[in-house]
């Protein structure tokens, strides 16, 4: 030890007597011999793909790992929970310190996978944040606070992720580590992939550009939750670009397993009996990161299924579904329907029988039947006989009316009208023993529903005592996955879904497209994941549906048959009402609905009274803050010959008050009223004036939403001085609060103060937040339909403020406010 220290004083010494040239150069080549050393290390580890050569020799090993699944499925691996606690859930680490937000690096916007992940993250209610996957460059910011901002991590292509540069890969993979977040990544080949690679960095081989078979699903794979193991799907998978894992680390767990189509694919693979991974969990044993990768896109619908269960698992179920699936199909236009399509009496009994078979595996399945009784006994003999029979069974099944004739209620302008022909319809109803008290309705192509015609609301009310409806036309038909519900006038309105089958679709060998279109849809397509991914699903079907082939039974037994096969997923049925309970407990923030303008959307302005118009919505919202002159200018406005305001309100003066009020739940008929019809000059310019939009939560998004085109104004003054405007303005109005207090005594109140006393400061300081309301208007408005005062130049002078307006609002006719003011 003496000697070491001798031998390093000598060194030091022999130091201080170089030349200072020496000494440089000597501290260069240590710097470029370091600089090589770490990026030996860096790089070495985390570097792209390259040709396995020698790792393919070395692959018998990888190969022997599963060998032993020809005879038994899988084997089960330990499963370790990472220092997030991905295995644990919400009471682990990563289900406190993660936000429930999902990073998704796709290769560009308009990438079809890049899409199918968000579609399925937007079918599931999952919040998600989308980026350019960074060859190079920064990182996005990964925690706010030592809090993480995302609890998964999605890479389109998992190669971004292999590839990123040393600081950011080791930034990501530190962030996993720390906050437990898992990742899945997706590997599709194409003509210039390597047949044979090893994923460097990890003990993992990819063979790809495959022609893969037979797939089977590992019953013991840790990830499965809405997936069953169970049978083969037998026969080829689709397209020939597959790759399968090969490893011979305890990290690896296979999820998906198949055969490749031929043993000459790739002969390291042994023989066409082997099978091989598609789709692979990485435990986190290696690293400490949990990862799902998969061998292809999501085009394969067990992709879609496994993806599902593997965002629940990476996430601590945070993100995941539960198994609850509630179903109703609904068979519109009963006794509706030209002759020949309708229902026989062979066709009537086995509609009971399905029903019967269905609850089986669906408890208390019952077919939802809807009814226009004007058209009974209106088809041929045997369809008449078919009618009769079908009331002779009517305590089996559940019943809901449509209108009397099948007509379009927002053709009736007149409620007493609509009301007398829902009580034909009601009257017929009573005098066939069919149920009146189910408190569910549809209207003729969703017709009144959304675009709301109030008439029909209040008729529902009055005639049958409506509390549940449903459309797919909220907000919009497509995408589905968009639809939802909402609350208007105490009746809950639902989601409702299609499913492949309409008044045309009658025989299975004419189905659009060929049968196998419809087989397709069923069989994994778009009516499997609607039922997967929605835990409540109202499907439309119609009368036509149930004749002739009866393409409605066959649908619904493949469906339920495919569910149980392929998905773990309990199927139950509840009556509408119940089921609106149940959906507004799942989904509350649903209640309260965002109306949209009718002239946007084509299907919306045909079902939308003629008599209405969109040109009654206004083009211009003067927003505020209170007390920074919004009234003056909504004065100002008015002299302007093309500028036209509201009509007032009783209660609220010059002020509407719709977007952030209980008026809103009033609807859009009632906001127009405000409005007179507008003339046939195309200089009408309507305008309202309501400063407590200003610092709304909900204003911003709901103007937005009915008033896309609009402009908006808002005037600033100095936060302090708005602050004593309204300070002054309350206790002008007798407010006993301000009377009481000071406004120093206001300012700075305390939690612990009296609760009149924190609304009063509220009131105050809150409006003169400006930067975050600003905000929040400038997230759902662009900036050239803003428009910002200064409303102390609004003050001293106004002639040119409102010259900016004009040229601001494009009007055509301008007026010389230095003479109107002067």
């Amino acid at each position: 030890m003496l000697g070491c220290v001798s031998r390093l004083r000598r060194l030091v010494r022999l130091v201080h007597h170089l030349p200072l040239q020496i000494s440089l150069l000597l501290l260069f080549l240590f710097c470029t011999v370091s600089v090589f050393v770490s990026a030996y290390f860096l790089y070495g580890v985390k570097r792209e793909l390259e040709p396995s050569g020698g790792g393919v020799a070395g692959s018998e090993g990888a190969s022997a790992i599963y060998d032993d699944l020809r005879t038994s499925p899988s084997r089960q691996l330990p499963v370790r929970a990472v220092s997030g606690g991905l295995a644990g859930g919400e009471g682990g680490r990563g289900g406190v310190r993660t936000n429930p937000l999902v990073l998704v690096f796709v290769e560009s916007q308009y990438s079809q996978l890049g899409q199918e992940i968000v579609a399925i993250l937007e079918s599931g209610r999952f919040h998600y944040r989308t980026e350019i996957s960074p060859g190079k460059g920064d990182m996005p910011t990964l925690t706010d606070k030592e809090r993480g901002r995302f609890t998964l991590v999605i890479y389109e292509n998992i190669l971004k992720y292999v590839n990123l540069d040393a600081w950011n890969r080791e930034l990501l993979d530190k962030y996993c580590v720390e906050y437990g977040v898992g990742i899945i990544g997706f590997f599709k080949a194409n003509e210039n992939s390597l047949l044979s690679a090893q994923l460097k960095g990890f003990p993992l081989f990819l063979h790809s550009n495959l022609g893969l078979k037979d797939c089977t699903v590992n019953p013991k794979s840790p990830l499965l939750f809405i997936t069953r193991s169970g049978q083969p799907l037998p026969g080829p998978l689709p397209g020939d670009d597959w790759t399968v894992f090969q490893s011979n680390h305890s990290t690896y767990e296979p999820v998906l397993l198949t055969k490749t189509q031929s043993a000459e694919s790739v002969t390291s693979l042994g023989t066409t009996a082997t099978l091989l991974p598609s789709v692979v969990q990485d435990l986190g044993l290696h690293d400490g990161i949990q990862r799902v990768l998969f061998g292809n896109n999501l085009n394969f619908w067990l992709h879609k299924l496994v993806f599902v269960d593997a965002v629940g698992f990476l996430s601590g179920k945070r993100l995941s579904l539960s198994l609850e699936r509630h179903l109703l199909v609904d068979i519109d236009d009963i006794f509706v329907g030209k002759e020949g399509t309708r229902m026989k009496v062979k066709d009537v009994k086995a509609l009971l029988e399905t029903q019967r078979a269905l609850r089986n595996n669906v408890p208390n399945f019952t077919f939802n039947l809807g009814f226009s009784g004007k058209f009974f006994h209106a088809g041929s003999d045997e369809e008449d006989l078919g009618d009769d029979l079908l009331l002779s069974y009517v305590n089996e099944f559940w019943w809901f009316p449509h209108m009397w004739s099948h007509m379009q209620p927002h053709l009736f302008h007149n409620q007493s009208v609509l009301a007398e022909q829902m009580l034909l319809n009601k009257r017929f109803a009573m005098e066939h023993g069919i149920p009146t008290n189910m408190g569910y309705a549809v209207a003729p192509h969703h017709s009144g529903v959304y675009p709301v015609h109030l008439q029909l609301y209040d008729a529902w009310k009055k005639v049958w005592g409506i509390r549940v409806t449903s459309t797919e036309e909220y907000p919009h038909l497509k995408p589905a996955r968009f639809r939802r519900g909402f609350i208007h006038s105490g009746i809950s309105v639902l989601p409702r879904q299609t499913c492949g089958l309409f008044t045309h679709t009658i025989f299975y060998k004419e189905y659009p497209g060929g049968a196998n279109e419809l087989d397709k849809l069923i069989n994994g397509g778009e009516l499997f994941l609607t039922v997967l991914l929605n835990p409540i699903s109202i499907f439309m079907t119609h009368l036509s549906n149930y004749g002739n082939d009866r393409l409605g039974l066959y649908t619904f037994k493949s469906l339920v048959a495919f569910l149980q096969t392929w998905t773990n997923l309990r199927l139950q049925t509840l009556p509408p009402v119940q089921l609106a309970h149940r959906y507004y407990d799942l989904f509350p923030n649903e209640k309260d609905p965002l109306w949209q303008d009718p002239c946007e959307d084509k299907r919306h302005k045909d079902i939308w009274s003629k008599e209405k118009t969109c040109d009654r919505f206004p083009k211009l919202l003067v927003i505020g803050p209170q007390k920074t002159g919004s009234t003056a200018l909504y004065l100002f406005l008015g002299m302007h010959p093309d500028l036209t305001s509201n009509y007032p309100n009783k209660e609220t003066f010059e002020e509407i008050q719709f977007f952030n009020g209980h008026n809103y739940h009033r609807g859009i008929d009632w906001y127009m009223e405000y409005f007179p019809m507008p003339s046939n000059t195309s200089s009408d310019y309507y305008f309202e004036k309501s400063a407590s939009y200003f610092d709304s939560e909900v204003a911003a998004e709901r103007a937005a939403t009915l008033l896309p085109k609009a402009k908006i104004i808002t005037i600033l003054i100095n936060p302090a001085d708005r602050a004593y405007s309204w300070y002054q303005h309350q206790r002008a109005h007798d407010d006993p609060v301000a009377l009481k207090y000071s406004f120093h005594d206001v300012i700075t109140a305390t939690h612990d103060s009296p609760v009149k006393l924190r609304v009063l400061q509220n009131r105050c300081l809150v409006p003169g937040w400006y930067a975050i309301h600003m905000e929040r208007w400038l997230n759902h408005y662009h900036s050239n339909q803003v428009l910002v005062l200064d409303g102390q130049q609004l003050k001293t002078e106004p002639a040119s403020v409102m010259d900016r307006i004009q040229k601001f609002l494009g009007l055509v006719n301008t007026v010389n406010y230095h003479n109107i003011l002067a």
